[in-house]
């Protein structure tokens, strides 16, 4: 027991110098993702809607709302900058959590460093606490919390943001064990039901754990307490591990190798804006499509073979009401629009391109099944396999066991790079290139600042 004060002092004694060379990469290009995945949020309609409508225009100018440029207070800026990084569904995730820890984390960190004036290592301590924090507990918590109904980016992403705030804002063991405990009192529901049912509230969650994280950690620093178990509860029951899994939880996980490993190695990042679930038939197409010479319009079937789970997350149509959201999580919609740009980013998921009747046309050839086979390797395999059939009895077959960005098949710094260009269409490619310079020697940076006035 005592998960929640480890990783506390964890978050508290955590040292650049101490961090594996590794380690203090792959966290610089989650960063470079994260901002990617800013600039491709920038194309949907709804993203600029919501920017629109909750800035407060107060006067506070404590922290900056990436990509529109204006400031904000710290709380509004993170919400915002949360739904900027979940809204394209191309953020990283932990591949045995089911949480995505960047859409909390990273812009909850990006606030608060900016207010206080914090320089690129200390952001870059602060993301990788926060990390730790979301993925260990969601990692603990795991499937049985997103079975259960939750979604982890919201619930385990808020102690993430508050660890990373909280050390940020100079807290020290115990400020950062009371912000966590917190945290738990403060964090949101995250209902799945938002996410399965298409709904587009989903890409806030990650911007709602980010402010509440924040607020979290301005408690401790006004010396407001919290329950130093909140993640394992007490004899009453009320602990987060026993709330949000009925006390099935593996508490073990959340300080196993602590110090040592860091879960940041075992992240996937996404080349595609969709659910990972559907990556493996979408790259598996891709695959078929430069390997094949034939049009859209020579198709008769495309037949997708893939496991249980993802036949039920992502196996579905657009449904009665179409949108973004939906179609992130539906497996006939991204291989049509796929097929059509051979590609899938932020412009597939526009309003404009979801209602193209030759998009349509294609889903409706479409067909997802579950396959044993593909089921006996899973969860260690997300695997997927494509058969396309045309109307000239040709017919081509891939298989894809490990999608692109699995850390068995990362995505490394050229390739991120390049969703960011991808992602960021119309920008000056001078000025990304000189970004990701800037973002790969973060740790040089005296003020995050100028990171922030560059995106």
């Amino acid at each position: 027991m005592d998960e929640t004060r480890k990783l506390a002092y964890f978050c508290a004694d955590l040292k650049w110098k101490d961090i594996p060379e590794n380690v203090q990469t792959r966290i610089k290009i989650c960063v470079l993702d994260y901002i990617a995945n800013v600039y491709g949020s920038l194309k949907l309609k709804e993203v600029k809607n919501i920017a629109q409508s909750l800035n407060p225009g107060n006067g506070c100018k404590e922290a900056t709302v990436l990509g529109f440029g204006f400031k904000t207070d710290m709380n509004h800026a993170a919400f915002l900058n949360g739904i900027l990084a979940e809204s394209i569904e191309s953020q990283d995730g932990l591949r045995h959590g089911g949480n995505h820890p960047v859409s909390a984390v990273t812009p909850a960190a990006f606030a608060v460093a900016e207010n206080r004036r914090k320089s690129g290592q200390e952001f870059l301590e602060a993301v990788i606490a926060g990390y730790e924090v979301a993925n260990r507990i969601s990692a603990s918590v795991h499937p049985l919390h997103t079975l259960s109904g939750f979604l982890p980016t919201g619930t385990c992403g808020t102690f993430g943001a508050a660890a990373a705030a909280s050390r940020l804002m100079g807290l020290k063991r115990d400020g950062i064990l009371s912000a966590l405990g917190i945290a738990g009192y403060l964090a949101p529901l995250s209902m799945a039901e938002i996410l399965m049912g298409g709904f587009t509230a989903k890409i806030v969650q990650g911007g709602q754990a980010a402010s509440a994280g924040i607020t979290a950690a301005l408690l401790s620093e006004a010396r407001i307490t919290g329950a130093p178990y909140i993640l394992e509860g007490s004899e009453l029951k009320g602990g987060f591990t026993q709330i949000t899994v009925r006390g099935d939880a593996n508490p073990g996980r959340m300080t196993e190798g602590l110090g040592k490993s860091y879960t940041i190695m075992d992240m996937y990042l996404k080349p595609y804006a969709s659910c990972r679930h559907t990556h493996g038939a979408i790259q598996a197409l891709l695959e078929i499509m430069s390997d094949n010479e034939f049009e859209p319009g020579d198709v008769e079937k495309i037949h997708v073979f893939t496991y249980p789970l993802a036949v039920i997350a992502v196996g579905k149509g657009l449904g009665e009401n179409p949108t973004f959201v939906s179609a992130q999580f539906s497996i006939p919609y991204v291989l049509a629009a796929t097929m059509l740009d051979r590609e899938l980013g932020p412009l597939q998921l526009t309003e404009e391109r979801r209602s193209d009747p030759r998009v349509a046309r294609l889903m409706e050839k479409v067909q997802v099944s579950p396959d044993e086979k593909l089921q006996e390797i899973y969860p260690e395999y997300t695997a997927s396999r494509v058969e396309v059939s045309l109307s000239d009895g040709r017919r081509f077959i891939r298989q894809v066991d490990i999608p692109k960005g699995d850390p068995r098949d990362p995505m490394g710094e050229s390739e991120v790079r390049g969703k960011m260009r991808r992602f960021a269409g119309e920008n000056d490619l001078e000025k990304l290139d000189k970004l990701g310079d800037l973002v790969m020697n973060l740790e040089k940076l005296n003020d995050i600042s100028t990171l922030v006035a560059m995106i």
